[in-house]
């Protein structure tokens, strides 16, 4: 048997979160077994939790996207006692959790398994979405929206790695000021001033991750140059948007978006290969370092759910355990 938490009563607010005993899992054929040091909280967590982003088909029920630890049984390169990262389909929320080995990654050198639990879903996100589907190139500039949020810190870092210039906004002159010192080469209090004209006046964006949807699409599309990309990864402003035809035209523009949970499990494969040929070299080379805002343990994740949903992080929140 081992901890994990589940929602008590299948949805409902962070309290909903409490530890239960429910048995180890069993690796399957090409699979790993990994004591979980570390398990990444994210914003599709709290969806699951309140009843709204179910499990992909033969996932585990209980929550957990992403996770650290030791490798306990091996499969493919992975031995007994390798520390890994790993994108999961759920269930990370738990002291063991069964991986398909091709989703595990090794844990860079000089990283922490708190720090590098941070790491899988945020930048798998940001590769898949900033640099497959939006093509971003060096030289190129990318817009990208909640700047201090854990897809924030890594999109910027990302971008700055790659050689591209980034514009970020963020609510509150203190989080503006922390995309700065993150690397953003423009910050835009979006609480003070309308990012749009500003975008337009810092020559506009090539690339836009948009997290938020609603009013800001035509804000975007406004400012985005000839040819650009704007991709969609959420809609925490709405998930409803005006598409002006002709301006679209106009502007050459591409719209698009993703999601990274239901994705296949080769689709995952191949891109924790490009994840680690491409963007593990930025870690060694200490241009882009995980930021992890504050830790949990397990058994207080509703805590950590709280905490995620008051807005107030930079970074990753990361939730510790002891098997």
């Amino acid at each position: 048997m081992m901890t994990a938490v589940a929602v008590e009563g299948g949805r409902g607010g962070p309290e909903a979160l409490q530890p239960v005993q429910i048995p180890r899992p069993s690796p399957r054929d090409g699979e790993i077994l990994v004591r979980v040091a570390a398990a990444g909280v994210n914003r599709p967590d709290l969806l699951q939790r309140m009843g709204g982003y179910p499990p992909p088909p033969g996932a585990p029920e209980t929550l957990g996207l992403e996770i650290a630890g030791e490798v306990i049984v091996g499969s493919g390169r992975w031995r007994a006692g390798d520390r890994v990262c790993a994108l999961l389909g759920g269930g990370g929320y738990a002291e063991y959790a069964t991986v398909d080995a091709r989703h595990a990654l090794p844990v860079p050198e000089g990283l922490t398994l708190t720090q590098a639990a941070g790491l899988p879903e945020t930048i798998f996100t940001v590769w898949a979405n900033v640099f497959e589907h939006g093509a971003l190139q060096a030289g190129e500039t990318l817009l990208v929206h909640g700047a201090t949020s854990g897809i924030g810190v890594t999109a910027i870092q990302m971008a700055k790695a790659a050689g591209a210039r980034v514009i970020a906004t963020a609510r509150g002159a203190a989080k503006a000021a922390r995309a700065l010192e993150l690397g953003a080469d423009v910050a835009i209090d979006a609480s003070a001033e309308d990012f749009g004209p500003r975008v337009k006046a810092e020559g506009g964006a090539d690339v836009v991750l948009d997290m938020v949807g609603g009013d800001y699409f035509g804000r975007e599309l406004d400012a985005l140059k000839t040819g650009g990309r704007i991709v969609f990864i959420a809609s925490l402003g709405g998930a409803e948007v005006t598409l002006p035809i002709f301006r679209v035209m106009q502007k050459r523009a591409v719209v698009t978006g993703s999601t990274l949970r239901p994705r296949t499990a080769d689709e995952k494969a191949r891109l924790a290969a490009a994840v680690e040929s491409r963007v593990w070299p930025w870690i060694a080379s200490g241009l882009f370092r995980p930021v992890v805002d504050r830790t949990f343990p397990l058994a207080r994740a509703g805590e950590a759910h709280a905490a995620l949903e008051a807005g107030d992080h930079v970074g990753k929140i990361v939730l510790t355990c002891d098997a």
